[in-house]
């Protein structure tokens, strides 16, 4: 994680822009689909966290606010360089850490399959049957903070 910086931001700041189509690349374009076709009004309303080399998001989580109590980890994306190398779990140390700072008390998330190992390594625990989601196998997880 040397030179790789963790910080927060809003839909105010200019990262923003930068934040957008880096989910986009991350998390869309693979799966034929585009982010900018989805209504994304509601990322107001959260929590973003991105992780930063140089001048260069290379990893990024949102959390949602649901329920009293509750955040939903979402979108949460490592550029594939760094996969592996500690960037997402140190995203999620983050994001645990934001949460309990504002009085959250427990995390829900929708990891694809192929992701469900990470957060096991990190606490989170299955919470239901398998479904689909933007077009790919997904699994609810959770965990209390």
């Amino acid at each position: 994680m040397d030179g790789i910086r963790i910080r927060q931001i809003s839909t105010e700041d200019a990262e923003y822009q930068d934040l957008l189509h880096f989910r986009n690349n991350i998390l869309r374009v693979p799966l034929g689909q585009n982010l900018f076709d989805e209504d994304l009004s509601g990322d107001k309303e959260d929590y973003m966290l991105i992780a930063v080399e140089g001048n260069t998001i290379v990893g990024c989580v949102m959390l949602h606010p649901l329920a009293k109590g509750t955040l939903k980890l979402r979108q949460m994306a490592v550029a594939e360089h760094l996969q592996g190398k500690g960037v997402g779990r140190e995203l999620v140390t983050h994001a645990e850490r934001l949460a309990v700072q504002n009085g959250y008390r427990r995390m829900t998330l929708h990891a694809r399959r192929t992701a469900e190992g990470f957060y096991e390594g990190l606490g989170y625990n299955q919470t239901g049957e398998p479904f689909e989601e933007v077009g790919i196998p997904h699994i609810a997880m959770e965990k209390d903070l």
